[in-house]
């Protein structure tokens, strides 16, 4: 029997120059928590590195009982690389410009995510999965849900502890229920890691 599947992606909190989170990214964590009270949780999992391990562990304190799990399918990394040929006329040089400064694409590891956690469940009930991640992971499995272009995962900017939330039910396309929601944190605590003008008052 196949079940409702949500899945909320979430950035880790504000980085450190020490790898954990800073004061701030420590207060969005428990914030985000607090937001997920409500919600009937299941798992927790979280990329290797410390910034999100301790952003899993601090929305886990405001979730008590909820399992957490380390895993690599959900770390740091560049899920794919476009060709030129692939991009906008207008945008596209622009885009590979950016797309060349970071590492080579891990596509193996990105097929690996969206296949334990997309589409539906193998379940009896819905399940409520969340996932501490990283800001390009959260675009590429965006740019999944809505069949867009594989490349479509560079103009995607998540913030430290939006919450973004993926409805995958059978039978019906995968539903985008909200991106980047910033509603669990005050102002001073929003967009931080982006440049000014990515800031919606």
């Amino acid at each position: 029997m196949l079940s409702t599947r949500y899945l909320f992606l979430t950035r880790h909190g504000e980085t450190a120059r020490n790898g954990g989170l800073t004061e701030a990214g420590q207060r969005q964590a428990v914030l985000l928590g607090r937001r997920l009270r409500d919600v009937p949780v299941t798992s927790i999992h979280h990329g290797p590195l410390p910034h999100a391990t301790q952003t899993a562990e601090l929305i886990a304190a405001q979730l008590p009982g909820v399992p957490l799990h380390a895993d690599n399918a959900v770390g740091d990394f560049v899920p794919y690389t476009p060709m030129r040929e692939e991009l906008p006329e207008t945008s596209g040089d622009l885009l590979l410009a950016f797309a060349r400064q970071l590492p080579p694409a891990d596509e193996e590891r990105a097929a690996e995510a969206e296949r334990r956690f997309t589409g539906p469940v193998l379940a009896s009930e819905p399940r409520y999965e969340v996932l501490v991640t990283h800001h390009f992971l959260v675009g590429w499995l965006v740019r999944a849900a809505q069949d867009a272009p594989p490349w479509r995962w560079l103009t995607l900017t998540h913030a430290h502890a939006g919450l973004t939330v993926i409805q995958y039910s059978p039978g019906r396309p995968a539903a985008l229920l909200t991106y980047n929601d910033l509603s669990h944190l005050p102002a001073g605590l929003r967009w931080t890691g982006f440049p000014p003008d990515f800031y919606v008052p």
